[in-house]
């Protein structure tokens, strides 16, 4: 293989965005084709390299970028079926979310800049992809890190956007710290950075601190991929544009730390604790979110959280040893999650809200928006896991390798040991996946059900569209809410650009499970195990899904009732007061999730209050310690400066008294000196 093409797919996206930030002012027209031209050519190129690359082969080329007194830093190229296939996934997703950006952002005074750092974006996520070096994988990460901070900061006007921007910045720095700390420790064990030379090192027994390099990694992980406890952030960041969480959700940031360690597992192989700890934070995670996705009544923020709880059944995966089936639900959910957000922005646009609840309001909005609506309908039936669509592949693939591992045949495919792989961690991993799949068909069906299928929407008339939607911008009074600026006319239909790459991503969304799966060539790509489900967890998976569907329609057939009959649910199960307009009034919205979580509702749509004890944990305790630092460095510190000042000051005005021009009172003054002078030597 010539190494220009696989060179050229993370270089055209960075040249494309050094491009459109240097002639984008300037030329807004060439703005656009530099944003496409150069991303769409990256996945053309990816694409050929997995194809030239093929099934069960790699590929290894690097150059020493500079010696460092220790392991050398390298430029390093690390090609397999997995860098293959994620590599294609990142610029599927990235190229129709450039296109979909045109539109949606036509009007955007600031999209040259924005398109230029989703083109940044997208080179450092393909950079961390291909990277043969840890210290090089760090830069791409990195880049992830600032591109995401400026991206969701982009309607910086806003004090969303700016707080969710700063939020999600540092919560990934936290883990970031030991990250870094995590992989020095790991190359000066393996006296080397390269991704190779470490897995060498791993599988020959000779990393000293393989618990602790697996733990601070973690840490790392944790904040990319917003995995219990540093997932505060992903849900706000649902301030920053439609694409870009659509970008950030499906393909790269929350990727990349998934990514990492299963492309690391022969290390995390090593710690049967680490394996264990990753379990956990993934079923707590897995669980939560879903709760929370349940409670929401922003739509953004319900995929936000759904997305948090499908990175949990990745990391779930790889705690079982299994990278195959993690790998092959982040391909499946990329797909089908990109779909999600970009539907969402088209009906966000046409309802110009966020809030389901106000949607719900909507007469004929799923008339409105065809193409979103059957889209998100695929979608969201592939993230329940329902067959024959990819999601439902994935999801029992992941469910498979918790049942393996849980009875001590953990799926390691060769990378280490069953017994490597405690069954502590299938156990937590199988349990608390099938309660996920239960909840998550739970939200799914709410989401759709109330967004789309409202009996109030059914009842209005068409004419009263207009008005529908102007009044609709109002969402619960106490329910989370992530604002974005509308940057179309809701009277307007949504152009091509908006539309078609719906219709792309619904391909893979529908057909990457059985194409993968029918001829085996998916498991031949990766590490040759199988990823066909089994028939205990297909059957039970399957089975919990239809169940939370049902439990959800149920919950919502009674909402409605209620409601029909000028019956309020418990609880006022639903209120929701206008957010425009005099006097305030109140509607009734046939919610489900009220019904099916009780109690646990409130809880649940605040995140089980998670932020409001980061908050008094850490917030305060910083702000306070800053508040001190700034009375220190004002009244004291500054009080010295200006005390020294001053009697400069003071003693320039004495010394000034003292020249008085008269060389009689000099002459005085100098024999009065003298004589004291010697009065003192005398004595």
């Amino acid at each position: 293989m010539n190494l220009a093409l696989p060179a050229l797919v993370p270089a055209l996206p960075a040249l494309g965005a050094a491009a459109t930030l240097a002639v984008g002012k300037k030329a807004p027209g060439l703005a656009r084709p530099l944003a496409i031209v150069p991303v769409a050519v990256s996945a053309v190129l990816a694409l050929v390299v997995a194809l030239q690359l093929g099934t069960g082969q790699a590929l290894d080329a690097a150059t020493r970028l500079t010696p460092t007194g220790g392991p050398d830093i390298a430029l390093a190229l690390h090609l397999d079926g997995f860098s293959s296939l994620i590599s294609v996934l990142v610029g599927l997703v990235a190229t129709c979310v450039q296109v979909y950006s045109t539109a949606y952002l036509r009007k955007d005074p600031r999209y040259p800049s924005y398109a230029a750092l989703v083109s940044l974006f997208t080179a450092a996520m393909f950079l961390v992809v291909y990277s043969g070096d840890l210290i090089v994988l760090l830069v791409g990460w990195e880049v992830m890190g600032i591109c995401s901070y400026f991206l969701i900061g982009h309607h910086w006007e806003t004090e969303d956007a700016r707080s969710a921007s700063l939020k999600a910045f540092l919560v990934t720095k936290l883990g970031d710290v030991p990250f870094l700390f995590g992989i020095f420790l790991l190359g000066a064990d393996a006296g080397s950075f390269r991704i190779p030379d470490v897995l060498a090192a791993a599988t020959d027994g000779r990393l000293g601190h393989p618990t602790l390099i697996a733990l601070l990694l973690l840490a790392g992980v944790a904040g990319k991929s917003a995995q219990f406890p540093l997932h505060t952030w992903l849900p706000d960041a649902m301030a920053g544009p439609t694409p870009v969480s659509a970008l950030i959700h499906a393909a790269t940031m929350v990727a990349a730390g998934i990514y990492l360690v299963a492309r690391l597992l022969p290390v995390f192989l090593l710690s049967g604790a680490a394996l264990v700890v990753l379990a956990v934070m993934a079923a707590v995670t897995m669980i939560g979110s879903a709760f929370c996705a349940l409670a929401q009544d922003d739509l953004k923020r319900v995929l936000a959280y759904s997305t948090v709880g499908q990175l949990g059944y990745m990391a779930g995966a790889l705690a079982t040893g299994d990278r195959e089936a993690s790998v092959f639900h982040l391909v499946s959910h990329g797909a089908f999650k990109a779909l999600l957000f970009l539907a969402a922005g088209v009906v966000i646009h046409a309802a110009h809200t966020n809030s389901i609840s106000a949607m719900s309001r909507i007469p004929g909005l799923r008339k409105r928006v065809p193409d979103a609506y059957w889209t998100m309908g695929i979608a969201l039936v592939a993230l329940v896991g329902l067959p024959p669509f990819s999601g439902f592949f994935s999801k029992e693939a992941v469910l498979t390798a918790a049942e393996h591992a849980a009875n001590g045949e953990a799926l390691t495919n060769g990378l280490g040991p069953a017994s490597a792989v405690p069954e502590a961690a299938g156990w937590i991993v199988l349990i608390s996946a099938g309660l996920t799949a239960l909840l998550t068909a739970a939200y799914a069906t709410r989401l759709f059900l109330v967004s789309f299928h409202s009996p109030q929407a059914a009842g209005a008339s068409q004419a009263a569209v207009p008005q529908a939607v102007a009044s609709a911008a109002g969402h619960e009074a106490d329910a989370p809410y992530s604002p974005e600026l509308d940057e179309a006319d809701p009277a307007t239909a949504e152009p091509p650009a908006m539309r078609w790459p719906l219709w792309v991503l619904a391909i893979p969304t529908m057909g990457f499970g059985v194409a993968g799966l029918r001829s085996d060539w998916l498991p031949a790509l990766l590490d040759g195990g199988s990823l066909r489900p089994s028939a205990v967890t297909a059957v039970i998976g399957t089975g919990l899904a239809v169940v939370g569907v049902l439990a959800a329609y149920g919950a919502w057939r009674s909402a409605t009732a209620r409601l029909a009959t000028g019956r309020p649910a418990p609880a006022d199960a639903g209120r929701v007061p206008e957010q425009a307009g005099a006097p305030i009034a109140e509607v009734i919205v046939a919610d489900p999730g009220r019904t099916l979580l009780g109690p646990l509702f409130g809880p649940a749509r605040h995140g089980f209050g998670v932020d409001r004890l980061y908050h008094a944990l850490f917030v305060r305790p910083v702000t306070a310690a800053a508040r001190l630092v700034r009375f220190l460095d004002r009244e004291v510190v500054e009080t010295y400066v200006r005390g020294s000042g001053a009697g400069a000051n003071l003693l320039g005005r004495a010394v000034r008294l003292a020249q008085t021009g008269n060389a009689q009172t000099y002459l005085s003054a100098l024999l009065a000196g003298v004589v004291l002078l010697a009065v003192l030597v005398a004595v």
